[in-house]
């Protein structure tokens, strides 16, 4: 799927982690597909929200190999990034996330993303993770379907 087709109808996208990876990292297969979609953010084009889950599991790398840049890096693109929103857990959204989770068996890192996405009013929500197809409230972009 072309970016530009996925993106139609989406002014709010939530981010997860393996696109962050990706791009920061940037994974050979998977930084060329989400290059445009972080390239819209910059433009303005674009409005995206992520949470301490994806800050969270991006930093274990970082951490584990002692690397600041990298570690510096998730945190800018995270909590500075341009068109970025950083949202962080609250008691409304833990509720919905109790809910999510019973109702759809996900996670409870999953659950948290898709009640936070949709605290957010996110159209939809930017992935890797076959898991969050289960989630009828919002839209799933995979990254793995996307074209260059």
């Amino acid at each position: 799927m072309k970016v530009a087709d996925v993106l139609r109808d989406v002014g709010r996208l939530f981010l997860d982690t393996a696109p962050l990876i990706s791009l920061v990292e940037r994974h050979p297969v998977f930084a060329p597909l989400v290059d445009p979609i972080f390239d819209r953010l910059d433009r303005g084009e674009l409005a995206a929200t992520t949470s301490p889950i994806t800050l969270l599991e991006c930093l274990v790398l970082p951490y584990r190999s002692g690397s600041a840049t990298l570690r510096r890096d998730f945190m800018d693109m995270i909590l500075e990034g341009p068109g970025v929103t950083f949202c962080p857990v609250d008691a409304w959204i833990a509720q919905e996330a109790a809910e999510l989770r019973a109702r759809y068996n996900l996670s409870l890192a999953d659950a948290l993303q898709v009640a936070m996405a949709l605290n957010m009013e996110c159209d939809a929500i930017l992935t890797n993770d076959l898991g969050f197809q289960r989630v009828s409230e919002l839209r799933m972009i995979l990254v793995g379907s996307l074209e260059a």
